[in-house]
């Protein structure tokens, strides 16, 4: 199929994409790389009367540091997110979550912004932001406002983001000392979406001390979840023999998983024990 007709325009501004955007407002589509969007578009589950291109807009392709913060503009591709050395050294959970996405091809073209602003609640970075305590800048034509990632996913492919907005920036805690991080997905083949997935990151204090803790997972409902309220505080915050799996159990037996017909919520509930205790692992390694 081919998309339904609709005009078209590349601002070589950002203001002159959000005065764009509040003109249009819900009769418009913003496209970024165009990973999701265009097969909507050839399969008209999206007739936009107007598109709006971002690719000319190159200060939303500029990685930066920020007092304490790594700033990521929303047109990142995700290979240029996976090999930058300041997403790397501060935000590693971020980098390796975005060279497990997709294809070559995909990697390529897909930008942070349109993964976030898309939303699939099985995608990758919507679960590291949401592990990493991101904060996203949403514009307008209006001002600008700040949202957390644990608020910006509001339901499948639905975020926090009014008509007249656009995700501008994405604002990462740098890392610190002694801070680890652990990522772990199961697919049926390389490239496709997870079927489960869980971003862990933990920062170790003296002798068995965890002074932070954060688990999430993705693929079990209509956005990653946040699985930190699962856990007992004197486990999570307290080193013992088998830490990790005492958590996973606890996590595993209580979290709660959304019907799917195609894939039992026994064997994603198996997924989400076994994929935590190894994030965890992970996390633990790196943090000593």
């Amino acid at each position: 199929m081919k998309p339904g007709k609709f005009s078209y325009e590349a601002p070589a501004t950002l203001s002159d994409a959000l005065n764009s955007l509040a003109s249009w407002r819900d009769n418009a589509k913003v496209i970024a790389g165009g990973q999701s969007l265009a097969p909507m578009l050839n399969m008209r589950l999206a007739r936009p009367d107007h598109l709006i291109d971002l690719n000319r807009l190159a200060e939303l392709g500029r990685i930066t540091i920020e007092d304490d913060w790594l700033i990521i503009g929303a047109m990142v591709r995700h290979a240029q997110l996976a090999r930058d050395e300041l997403v790397k050294r501060h935000a590693p959970l971020l980098a390796h979550a975005a060279e497990t996405i997709g294809h070559y091809a995909i990697r390529q073209r897909g930008t942070i912004g349109g993964s976030l602003a898309h939303a699939d609640p099985a995608a990758q970075l919507p679960l590291a932001t949401l592990a990493l305590g991101a904060k996203f800048e949403l514009r307008s034509s209006h001002g600008t406002r700040t949202v957390g990632a644990e608020t910006f996913f509001v339901s499948i492919f639905t975020t926090a983001l009014a008509p007249n907005e656009l995700l501008t920036a994405i604002r990462i805690p740098m890392a610190r000392p002694r801070e680890g991080w652990g990522f772990r997905l199961f697919n049926r083949r390389a490239g496709d979406f997870a079927i489960v997935s869980v971003a862990a990151t933990l920062a170790r204090g003296e002798a068995a001390a965890i002074e932070r803790f954060c688990l999430a997972i993705g693929g079990i409902g209509p956005v990653p979840v946040s699985v930190n309220h699962l856990v007992p505080r004197e486990v999570a915050t307290t080193l013992s023999e088998g830490w990790s799996t005492r958590i996973a159990s606890a996590v595993a037996e209580a979290v709660e998983i959304e019907e799917n017909e195609r894939i039992p919520i026994v064997f994603r509930r198996e997924l989400a024990q076994r994929l935590t205790r190894e994030a965890l692992d992970e996390a633990l390694v790196r943090a000593s």
